[in-house]
């Protein structure tokens, strides 16, 4: 008698489309079509452990020996089914032992013209009062990235702030310093910049426009649902101003597709309507929302009934997604668009983020920080860009969260897609960044399922949908 044969639950996660059953493989991140012997194995198996002669016994009647043998060596290859053999540690590596950096995110001034009344930042301030970068920092951040890790071809400068346009004459220094330092090492930059629109003339624009700036525009939705929390100093709405100009934007910018960033915040939660302003009236490329639910300002976070609601409302934008990626048309749905890329390309993610792992945020004082978020935050930095990363410590961090031993990541299925989610969320809200985001879980999961749902639709009727939309994404 052989050994007993068990199926490993914690590696698989079944969809059900329509008539066909999907197999997710965790470990992998990858997508199957089960096929009936699949099928009947997993149901065998669910049902009770036996021996593969006794499976062979029980289906034989149903499908021929040989192909149940065969079938059966493939799965206990993907590790579903075990004979008891101990199993591949899913993510080998226990520790990280060394970070490829390849992104610094500048924070060129802490000043912000806007007043937007959940702003996460802990470090905002009045563009008078904001504390600027200066140059020696800045240049200091570049050779840091460029001293740590010498061995990447592409590297990324971002430029944040508070709003980083109001701290132009250093952008377009470090735009001249970035393009001959990197030029003169080999190596190709791109520069990144999340903006409020309101600084931007059309001079600023074609200056961004050519040096091909990966633009992302802050803007919360239609005139009534922006002026709510997007506000000057003085308490003005700014709808008609941001307005104005991105769409003055996006008839000048031909550079890069440019971005739409939403914030949802307590009473906010109809995506759909926000989608077809932003996308359809305004012309953005891409919106994504990002839905507050451990902000700093506790009144702004959305409720739990208000976060139910923002998934539902996700997911019917995204029945319109499924629709119009059936015709051929992508409509710009960034969440959904990222879900799916990451199933396609079966990503695999031991943490979250590149926080710390391929990005760092330089504050003005050059100290090194986690993410943006951090900056301005008591969370210790993790170095200086004068003095160098503090490896070690960053290490013991990212390792902290590797190990998802007695959290509920270490069973789940989206434990490889959501890997305990957000730092900064988890920092908000249990005050310790290493915590996983557990008020998300089960939204999460079912998000996720819905993605594996719309992606094996497209796959099934419109494949070249994905070698259209999806692919070229890498390019960038």
């Amino acid at each position: 008698m052989g050994a007993i044969l068990n199926l490993v639950e914690r590696n698989l996660h079944e969809v059900q489309v329509d008539a066909d059953r999907l197999l997710f493989h965790i470990p992998s991140s990858s997508l199957f079509a089960s096929d009936a012997l699949t099928g009947g194995i997993i149901d065998a198996l669910r049902e009770q452990g036996c021996s593969s002669e006794e499976l062979v016994q029980r289906l034989g009647g149903r499908f021929a020996g040989a192909d149940i043998d065969e079938t059966l060596r493939e799965l206990m290859a993907l590790e579903v089914v075990s004979d008891g053999s101990p199993l591949t540690p899913e993510i080998a590596v226990k520790r990280v032992e060394r970070t490829a950096l390849n992104t610094v995110v500048l924070n060129v001034n802490t000043g912000c013209n806007l007043s937007c009344t959940y702003c996460y930042k802990e470090d905002l301030a009045k563009p008078s009062a904001g504390k600027k970068m200066g140059a020696e920092t800045a240049e200091a951040s570049v050779e840091m990235l460029l001293k740590e890790s010498p061995d990447e071809e592409r590297y990324t400068v971002v430029f944040f702030g508070g709003e980083p346009l109001s701290n132009r004459k250093l952008i377009e220094h470090m735009v001249d310093y970035c393009e001959r330092r990197f030029s003169e090492a080999g190596k190709q930059v791109e520069f990144v910049m999340t903006t409020n629109a309101t600084l931007l003339t059309e001079e600023v624009v074609d200056y961004l426009n050519a040096h091909r700036f990966g633009l992302s525009v802050s803007i919360d939705g239609p005139k009534t649902v922006h002026d709510r929390n997007r506000i000057t100093v003085g308490g003005q709405g700014t709808y008609d101003v941001v307005r104005r100009k991105a769409e003055m934007l996006l008839s000048r910018y031909n550079s890069r597709p440019v971005g739409a960033r939403v914030t949802l915040t307590t009473g906010i939660t109809d995506v759909e309507t926000i989608w077809d302003h932003l996308f359809n009236e305004l012309g953005f490329a891409e919106v994504g929302f990002a839905p507050v639910t451990s902000g700093d300002i506790s009144s702004f976070n959305l409720t739990g009934e208000e976060l139910v609601e923002v998934f539902a409302n996700m997911k019917a934008l995204g029945r319109r997604y499924l629709e119009a990626a059936l015709e051929h048309r992508n409509i710009g749905f960034s969440n959904l668009h990222q879900l799916i890329t990451d199933i396609h390309e079966g990503h695999k993610k031991a943490l979250p983020c590149g926080a710390g792992l391929k990005m760092l945020a330089v504050d003005h004082k050059g100290e090194l920080n986690l993410c943006h978020r951090f900056t301005g935050s008591s969370l210790p930095t993790f170095g200086n860009v004068h003095s160098g990363v503090k490896q070690v410590e960053l290490n013991d961090f990212l390792s902290q969260r590797l190990d998802r031993s007695n959290t509920g990541c270490e069973d789940c299925r989206i434990r490889n897609l959501c890997s305990g989610g957000c730092y900064h969320e988890s920092y908000a809200r249990y005050g310790d960044p290493t915590h996983p985001t557990y008020h998300y879980c089960e939204l999460m999961r079912d998000w996720v399922d819905f993605g594996i749902e719309v992606y094996s639709r497209i796959m099934a009727a419109n494949p070249a949908f994905i070698s259209s939309y999806i692919t070229p994404r890498k390019a960038h």
